[in-house]
């Protein structure tokens, strides 16, 4: 592709190097695009990006003696010896990025129905089940999110939440040649905030609440700098779908530039739940509720708690903007499952087994609250905590499990470099300031195992901060290990160990 095609929306400076000499951008073919050092091959477009541990403008000069086409700055940068590489200066090398791949790549968010989901909790779950409500309705529907990229039947372990700009549009074209008719994605403040999403307009931009959290370097400054990338979002949607009880809801969306209807439990959403009743049957939670307003339905939804209410809501509304059924709906909310999020694995009709990534003492606490609404036998709650991480993380999930579990089961998670024991041994530090009841196993199949061997009818056993991780990361080594793996060889020995004994 010509350069001067990628250029089409941005003002730039194009000169040979350092020279200062004027080039014409139509004379020069790019082939492909990349701001990654280790990527540059003959002929791409690089970008240099200030990071916050490295500004590749200072690799510029690496690109061109690798041979790149062409490299994108927004300040001078040093070249070796007398390459003439072409430099296109902009504004904000981040900015333009954006709106460049999406020239490259065809501008594929104009062939797909767009819709971006961010907020603090809920932008997974909320994900999965549009998605499942789309697919039900027979739009082929891609996903972006923090576990995973689909396009199809094809899954592709995620790095961030929402994909750098260049990966972001190769991947929409890669949806449109693959047939997808829309994509639904987790949009986070920090995407926002680094243009990832630049380059195209959402359909439907969705907001599910807003709480704390991503403060400090390298993320936000401070709780007004994270509202205020969280609602950039809505000066970027043409249509606009909200949580009207969330307290921040107004100062998000009032300079929205979108049309917009709401949901909740207040008077006056569009899409109003009222009369939640927690549902508890065969080894399954659930909640059943009413919506009225724009629809009016009694709707089960095969996820715990009032929070999963403000999900399913979220994700009715979308799909009634989609034109949807009820019974596309009613399936989608009775049937999706999100790995790794409130994620039950049927093991026994006796007692409730999920996994979940709570992996921090204030996601912990909204589950274990949740869960013991349903008034289990026992809480029983499994974990670990991570190595080469801040100690106050271990202390507080100890003292937030040791304070709403009747068992909690300390094992390791990732232990990095550190010693596991002394991990343990930090959690331990947190229980003991409650009385709750604890065992230490540090091998985590054998703690999964003690936790099947000795559930109890009415138990619900929490498997708590790998989520969706299918590693464990030891010294520099990552090992495989998924939860689910190590669950059903766990039952399979304790059956082969039952007939054994009978024998």
């Amino acid at each position: 592709m010509r350069l001067s095609e990628i250029l089409e929306n941005e003002r730039y400076e194009l000169t040979a190097g350092n020279t200062g000499r004027k080039l014409i951008a139509g004379d020069i073919e790019i082939a492909s695009l990349c701001n990654d050092t280790r990527q540059v091959e003959e002929g791409c477009l690089f970008f240099c990006i200030k990071g916050a541990n490295f500004d590749s403008h200072d690799a510029a000069g690496e690109a061109a003696a690798k041979g790149a086409g062409a490299i994108v700055i927004e300040r001078d940068v040093e070249m070796p010896g007398d390459l003439e590489t072409p430099l296109v200066r902009v504004a904000d090398t981040r900015a333009a990025m954006a709106k460049m791949a999406a020239a490259f790549y065809g501008h594929p968010a104009e062939k797909l129905r767009t819709i971006g989901i961010t907020g603090t909790k809920g932008k997974t779950t909320t994900t999965y089940l549009i998605r499942q409500m789309l697919e039900n309705a027979g739009y082929k529907t891609g996903l972006i999110g923090t576990i995973e990229m689909i396009i199809g039947d094809t899954h592709i372990p995620a790095g961030n939440t929402t994909p750098e700009s260049i990966l972001l549009q190769k991947t929409m074209r890669r949806m449109v040649d693959e047939d997808c008719v829309a994509v639904v994605m987790e949009v986070s403040s920090q995407a926002l905030m680094l243009h990832r999403t630049d380059g195209f307009v959402f359909d439907v931009g969705v907001f599910t609440n807003i709480e704390e959290d991503h403060i400090g370097p390298n993320e936000h400054r401070d709780f007004a700098d994270y509202l205020h990338c969280k609602s950039m979002l809505f000066r970027q949607c043409r249509f606009g779908i909200g949580n009207m009880d969330d307290e921040h809801f107004e100062e998000v969306m009032k300079d929205r530039t979108c049309e917009l209807i709401t949901y909740g439990f207040k008077k006056g959403a569009d899409y109003r739940a009222a009369d939640p009743m927690l549902i508890k049957k065969s080894g399954e939670l659930g909640v059943l509720f009413s919506i009225s307003g724009k629809l009016d339905m009694r709707a089960e939804f095969a996820m715990p708690g009032n929070f999963s209410v403000y999900n399913a809501l979220c994700a009715i509304a979308v799909a009634k903007h989609f034109d949807c059924d009820d019974l596309q709906i009613e399936d989608a909310l009775k049937h999706v499952s999100v790995r790794g999020r409130i994620e039950m694995i049927p093991v026994s009709p006796e007692y409730t087994l999920l996994i979940d990534y709570a992996h921090n003492a204030m996601a912990l606490e909204n589950l274990l609250v949740t869960l013991k609404e349903y008034r289990p036998n026992r809480l029983v709650t499994l974990f670990g905590c991570g190595g080469n991480r801040s100690k106050v993380r271990r202390y507080q999930m100890g003292e937030v499990s040791g304070k709403l579990s009747d068992l909690t089961v300390i094992t390791s998670d990732n232990p990095r470099f550190e010693d596991p024991m002394a991990i343990i041994g930090d959690i331990r530090e947190g229980i003991e300031k409650t009385t709750g009841s604890f065992v230490e196993i540090p091998d985590r199949r054998e703690a999964i195992k003690y936790c099947i061997k000795n559930a109890e009818p009415g138990d619900v056993i929490v498997l708590a901060g790998k989520g969706h991780e299918d590693y464990q990361e030891i010294k520099g080594v990552k090992y495989p290990m998924d939860e689910r793996d190590l669950i059903r060889d766990v039952v399979a020995e304790l059956a082969e160990e039952a007939s054994g004994n009978q024998g």
